[in-house]
């Protein structure tokens, strides 16, 4: 089992996020349990190219302050939605003969859903905490229905078991 921290960079960690202090308090509490537990926590950061914000070298890429990665935590890079892709993640997952995935971070309708399902298509047991996703509104929906939509129809005993923060920390204290 491993808790992987998704695209939570400096950038797009901020206030405009829907439930923005639930989502950092559950996070922040996921990381801290995961470590006392000997989980081992990985990160994932989206690199959008030259000249973007998110982009290696700038303060925004890196993860954000309040969910730093410790020294020997691993970080992954990558260019596209899904974290499974051309980062090394997979591999890195295959080689520890990891089984489960707890599944935490931005955006809830980008790059935390290709997670996801790309994770489900990889074989891997997809467990999502309630509030440890999350994003902005945008011109279709608000970001709590966005939110809604994802966790409790579109993953729901489909792609993920998408868990209560009391059941996601039983599993990780349980290993």
């Amino acid at each position: 089992m491993v808790l992987l921290v998704i695209d939570a960079q400096s950038g797009i960690t901020n206030e405009k996020l829907g439930f923005f202090n639930r989502f950092i308090s559950n996070v922040e509490k996921l990381i801290s349990v995961a470590r006392q537990n000997n989980v081992e926590v990985i990160y994932v950061r989206h690199d959008d190219g030259d000249g973007a914000a998110l982009h290696r070298g700038n303060p925004e890429f890196e993860v954000y302050s309040g969910f730093a990665p410790r020294e020997n935590e691993k970080i992954f890079d990558k260019t596209v939605n899904s974290p499974f892709r051309d980062s090394g993640l997979l591999q890195y997952l295959r080689e520890n003969g990891v089984r489960t995935v707890i599944a935490a971070g931005l955006q809830t309708d980008y790059c935390m859903d290709a997670a996801v399902k790309c994770g489900f298509e990889h074989g891997f047991r997809m467990i999502v905490p309630e509030y440890c996703n999350s994003t902005f509104d945008n011109e279709f929906m608000t970001a709590e229905e966005t939110y809604r939509y994802y966790n409790n129809f579109m993953w729901k005993n489909r792609y993920a078991e998408c868990v209560t923060m009391d059941e996601a920390l039983g599993l990780i204290e349980r290993g």
